[in-house]
């Protein structure tokens, strides 16, 4: 377990809470699109077993990405997973002063000081809407991680916002591991060019299931990218897995994805406005929220939590994430159905936690 000195577990994440005997639970806990990887895709990743003889050739599933960015084939680099990435950038690149913008997903952070790396902490906050302030980085940081949207917060900051952040030696680390969730990938930075030093991560394990397959890729300049991948062990990407890749930067896949980003919206304001009607309860809604989740404030969290559970569904606890105590709870959308069944579950939560 990796812990902070305010004994934020760093380590810790939403599937903790769906492990064992959470298995039997509704998962509003783990931030994967429910009903995911789709039949198509499942087809394709299985098709590619018939090669598992060969070493994994990441070729084509590389050019795919850059031809869906825009981009040259150089500034792109495949890893397993989005979380593979942060530890690349924690061992292959010579960095003085990094600075994690908090709250947000915890990994970036464990992996930097696993590398041995003093980390300086901004946090945005709750008064704040936990918008992100540029002014609020120190001038020397020569590495800044920000999450396009926020995990957890469900915070979409403006492009050109975290695009001040950009300076002469500096690297910009923005993890859009959500983005492809949001209708139209507004503010997307993925495929930018003219911003200095900008890194951009993304996951493919979210909107399509595949977190037990691990894969996602970095965009960045090629000398970025010749440098992580000094780092990165050999075949780190799975047949499999890049074949996973090729198919989800086809046109259909693209268009699949952002039909979900709309239906996940929609879904996500059920969610919310549902929410809202435990306003007198002491229940707030982080708003406007734009990512697959939501945050929410409220009293005697831990226990609702536990009671939730009891109730039959795993929320995420939000006391692991710097910036956030125990009255913090993540909730991932999900369909209507689900979510009604949530808050009828919820209303009795909260009922027993007052007693």
């Amino acid at each position: 377990m990796r812990t902070d000195r305010a004994g934020h577990d760093l380590r810790h994440h939403g599937d903790a809470e769906v492990r064992d005997d959470g298995a039997r639970l509704t998962d509003l806990a783990v931030n994967v699109r429910a009903d995911t990887p789709p039949l198509w895709l499942r087809e394709r990743i299985a098709g590619s077993l018939a090669g598992l003889a060969a070493y994994p050739d990441g070729r084509a599933a590389r050019a795919a990405v850059a031809a869906r960015h825009e981009v040259p084939v150089e500034r792109v680099l495949l890893t397993a997973g989005a979380a593979e990435a942060f530890v690349l950038l924690a061992r292959g690149l010579m960095v003085r002063h990094p600075v994690v913008v908090h709250p947000q997903f915890t990994e970036p952070e464990a992996a930097l000081r696993d590398a041995g790396h003093t980390v300086d902490r901004v946090l945005l906050r709750e008064e704040d809407g936990f918008r992100l302030d540029p002014a609020a980085v120190p001038e020397d940081a020569d590495l800044v991680v920000v999450g396009n949207p926020t995990n957890p917060t469900s915070v979409l900051h403006p492009a050109a916002t975290i695009a001040e952040l950009a300076r002469p030696g500096r690297t910009l680390v923005v993890d859009e591991a959500f983005l492809d969730a949001v209708p139209g990938e507004r503010e997307a930075l993925a495929g930018r060019t003219d911003v200095p030093g900008l890194v951009v991560l993304r996951s493919l394990t979210k909107t399509w299931g595949l977190a037990g397959l691990r894969i996602g890729y970095v965009l960045a300049a090629p000398e970025t990218i010749a440098a992580l991948e000094r780092a990165q062990p050999l075949w780190p990407v799975s047949t499999p897995a890049l074949a996973a890749a090729l198919a989800c930067m086809e046109p259909r896949a693209v268009a699949e994805a952002a039909h979900a980003a709309h239906r996940v919206a929609t879904d996500r304001a059920h969610l919310v406005a549902g929410l809202r009607e435990f306003a007198s309860d002491g229940l707030r809604v982080v708003e406007p929220a734009q990512g697959p989740f939501v945050l929410v404030r409220l009293p005697r969290a831990a226990v609702v939590r536990r009671h939730l559970r009891d109730l039959g569904f795993a929320v995420r606890r939000g006391d692991t994430f710097p910036g956030l105590g125990e009255e913090w709870l993540r909730l991932a959308v999900r369909d209507r159905a689900t979510v009604n069944s949530f808050l009828q579950a919820l209303d009795q939560a909260v009922t027993l936690a007052r007693h």
